[in-house]
């Protein structure tokens, strides 16, 4: 793909997007009028389609409305249509995307909602080991983890004292747990530590516990982002406000013992400004992609060969902040970006 198949939403800025684990060419978008200011919130449904002479095109098949700004979202990875989404004004909504919206356009039509957060929700993320069950994380400092049959959080964890950006499991272990915060700490949490036990009396909404298997003082700026290698157990990439790209490799720690530590394997500079996300490529264990507030999106090979220089590529195409990246889980080397701008890319670097 020589140049980008592009969707313009006008009038609202994208925060994040995620390709369906169940159809390999439709992806969601989560954005907000206003920059996330102020105002509504939507989910688009996009489909990849095959275009003229070879090249693909988008198609905008549906919207959503919500009543405030949508700044990230996650398939479920137990039914193929659903999508759960994080707002502006601290609620979680599950949505049916097969729902006809042709009449209901600004009519709420989320099919669950939770309110428990007592700030923004920032990230969601759906397990796709334990597949009933998704984490969100909250400027309120606490992380949540869900049941979309549940009327309320089976467990909270008061991650943070501070903003916690995001919260992701471990794609290789479902009790695994690892946040970031404006703190400038990366933790990992465990669930199965005897203190997360779920019962009368034990950890809920209104008694949330603390204890983090690993602290991880990764910067001395907030941290926006971070993920795990898809196969490397213990092995983490962040992304932080002093533009700072690092992996860090957490697989001498012993689960169970309460640590501070963490090796940084490799430091990754060359953007402008923040970063905003990073996701590790599923089908490669060293390649890496970058979103940040300097507008491009930057791939890098995180285990560099001979003088082979670490920045493989940079997606310049963005006018302005570059606030989500996403790899496609089914075409190797195909990536989507999305923007305040509005538009959302799908390219191969």
């Amino acid at each position: 793909m020589n140049s980008p198949a592009i969707l313009q939403t006008p009038g609202f800025a994208h925060y994040s997007l995620a390709w369906s684990p169940f159809y390999n060419t439709k992806l969601a978008l989560a954005s907000s009028a206003n920059f996330g200011l102020v105002g509504n919130g939507r989910l688009h449904i996009v489909s990849l389609l095959p275009g003229p002479a070879g090249l693909p095109t988008l198609k905008l098949d549906k919207f959503f409305e919500s009543q405030d700004g949508l700044y990230d979202l996650a398939w479920s990875e137990a039914h193929e249509n659903y999508v759960v989404t994080a707002s502006g004004d601290g609620s979680i909504r599950l949505w049916d995307t097969m729902l006809d919206v042709r009449c209901s356009v600004y009519i709420n039509l989320a099919i669950g909602v939770w309110q428990e957060h007592t700030k923004e929700v920032f990230s969601v993320d759906w397990s796709n080991i334990q597949k009933d069950t998704f984490v969100s994380s909250s400027w309120d400092g606490t992380v949540k983890v869900w049941r979309p049959d549940q009327p309320r959080s089976i467990l909270t964890l008061q991650a943070h004292q501070s903003c916690v950006y995001q919260a992701l499991f471990s794609p290789h272990q479902p009790d695994l747990i690892s946040t970031c915060s404006t703190d400038g700490t990366l933790k990992i949490f465990d669930l199965r530590s005897p203190s997360y036990a779920v019962g009368p009396g034990s950890n809920s909404f209104t008694n949330p516990m603390s204890a983090a298997v690993l602290t991880v003082p990764a910067s001395a700026s907030e941290i926006l982002t971070l993920d795990w290698n898809k196969y490397r157990p213990m092995v983490l990439a962040s992304g932080s406000v002093d533009r700072m790209v690092k992996v860090w490799d957490c697989r001498m720690v012993k689960l169970g013992d309460s640590q501070v530590g963490g090796a940084c394997e490799s430091s990754l500079p060359g953007h402008e400004y923040a970063v905003r996300k990073l996701q590790w490529s599923p089908h490669k264990a060293d390649i890496l992609a970058t979103a940040s507030y300097d507008m491009t999106c930057r791939i890098w090979n995180t285990i560099p060969m001979g003088p082979q220089p670490p920045l493989r590529y940079i997606h310049d195409a963005h006018t302005e902040f570059v606030a989500g990246c996403a790899w496609s889980l089914y075409e190797e080397g195909l990536l989507a970006t999305c923007s305040w701008d509005s538009r959302l890319n799908v390219f191969r670097p």
